[in-house]
């Protein structure tokens, strides 16, 4: 039987090492580099939430663009603005009038089942507690419905936000009754019900809110406590957090922002100008870089994959095919997505990965542990092992050539460097058995 022809694992597994100089990808509360401590020493991080995000985002524009295997396919959006979203919908869509609008989307959604910010603080008001992870066009859908169903729904919210109001008003004579009982200041709000959202309503809201045909909704998962019939869905993709394989090398470099006003009347003699500052730059400060070679690991459980849009109410031929393109665009996305901060400084999403190693097997497998001691860069006649690149390149090969002749469900090994160095060594170590490939597309069998 052919490699093309043979039946595929459950689980793909992604390794890859990058070298990035001078970045900062992810920075904690402080705004200082995220770090881990591993095999003793600490370690640069960036975490699996920020490569997450890069990469659905990638897949998600990529998609909307028309561009790769999900071209023209529905994807998610995360955000806690659906009110907002359905409301600006409503008014340019349906001829609502903008305040309307935006109160009736809110009390909808809220009715469902989603909590919102404090009524009495305009910031939030009108945003759901959480970020909520719904196809593109819930919003419009929503909106839709509400337009269709207007003067139920107009009657409806109506009472709905008149019963709120009641029962966030203090009643009457009660805070003298619970004075005496000894229970705080006396203020008890009303207990009285709140009108449910129409069956109906409550159902396309909820069918609007579904992943339904969304991919990567497939692919990352979302979780929904608020809604209780609403359904969840556990992600296809596990990502690790990617970490420098040699000790942290961090530098807090000072910056000097010029102001080009000052220099244009310092450099013309325009002394009459009444300035405040006339001497040292216009901003300092400092900013933290890092620089190593990081070990980034993913997996994708195809079998989860099908069984997300199968649930998500594709056909099983439509799931097949689904989920073939979609682990295309999640492959070419853990190779080309990067996350953004600091980029147009240090232009990190610049950088090619030194070496991308993909296998298939029968449950995911980590090479993390290849790494638990740290890579010395002392040249080789030292004790070292030489540069970080080229010294985890060995590492990780020799590691999976080692677990590869134990397991014998991995298989299908393949290889992809952008690095000529890289590109030579593996000439020298014959690739271990694994498939040489010139481009992403080749990573999937």
């Amino acid at each position: 039987m052919t490699e093309t022809s043979a039946p595929r694992s459950q689980f793909l597994s992604l390794h890859l090492l990058e070298t990035l100089v001078a970045v900062l990808p992810v920075r904690d509360e402080n705004g200082s580099p995220k770090t881990i401590v591993y095999g003793g020493v600490e370690r640069h991080m960036i975490t699996s939430q920020a490569r997450r995000r890069a990469e659905r985002v990638h897949a998600r524009n990529r998609a909307n663009a028309g561009v790769g295997p999900l071209a023209g396919r529905t994807t998610g959006v995360r955000t806690r603005e659906w009110a907002l979203l359905t409301a600006r919908v409503l008014e340019t869509a349906h001829g609502w009038e903008k305040d309307e609008a935006v109160v009736t989307a809110r009390a909808v959604l809220e009715a469902t089942g989603l909590k919102f910010g404090d009524p009495a603080k305009k910031t939030v008001a009108n945003l759901t507690k959480v970020l909520l992870f719904a196809p593109a066009d819930t919003g419009e859908r929503i909106a839709a419905h509400i337009a269709a169903e207007a003067d139920g729904l107009r009657g409806w919210r109506d009472e709905y936000l008149a019963a709120q109001a009641a029962a966030a008003k203090p009643k009457r004579g009660a805070r003298k009754a619970t004075e005496e009982a000894g229970h705080g200041d006396g203020e008890v709000a009303e207990t009285k019900e709140l009108p449910s959202l129409p069956k109906e309503s409550r159902a396309a809201v909820l069918t609007a809110l579904a992943p339904r045909d969304a991919i990567d909704i497939g692919l990352y998962g979302r979780f929904l406590a608020e809604i209780a019939d609403s359904p969840n869905v556990d992600g296809a993709v596990q990502s690790a957090h990617a970490f420098t394989i040699q000790e942290a090398e961090q530098v807090d470099d000072f910056y000097a922002a010029a102001d080009d006003a000052k220099l244009e009347r310092k450099k013309n003699a325009l002394d009459f100008l009444d300035a405040a500052d006339d001497a040292g730059a216009g901003m300092t400060g400092y900013q933290s870089l890092i620089s190593g070679t990081f070990y980034r690991h993913a997996v994708l459980d195809r079998r989860q994959l099908k069984v997300n849009l199968q649930a998500a109410g594709m056909t099983e031929a439509e799931a097949a095919e689904a989920a073939v393109a979609a682990e295309q665009e999640f492959v070419n996305a853990f190779v080309e997505a990067f996350p953004e901060a600091k980029k147009n400084s240090t232009a990190s999403t610049g950088s090619l990965p030194a070496l991308v190693l993909a296998f298939e097997g029968e449950r995911p497998y980590s090479y993390a542990g290849a790494f638990q001691k740290p890579v010395d860069e002392n040249p080789e006649d030292k004790g070292g092992e030489g540069p970080a690149g080229p010294a985890g390149v060995k590492r990780l090969l020799k590691h999976h050539a080692f677990v590869s002749e134990r397991r014998p469900d991995i298989r299908t090994a393949r290889l992809l460097t952008y690095d000529p160095q890289i590109d030579a060594l593996l000439d020298e170590l014959d690739a271990l058995g694994a498939t040489r490939v010139d481009s992403i597309g080749g990573l999937t069998p």
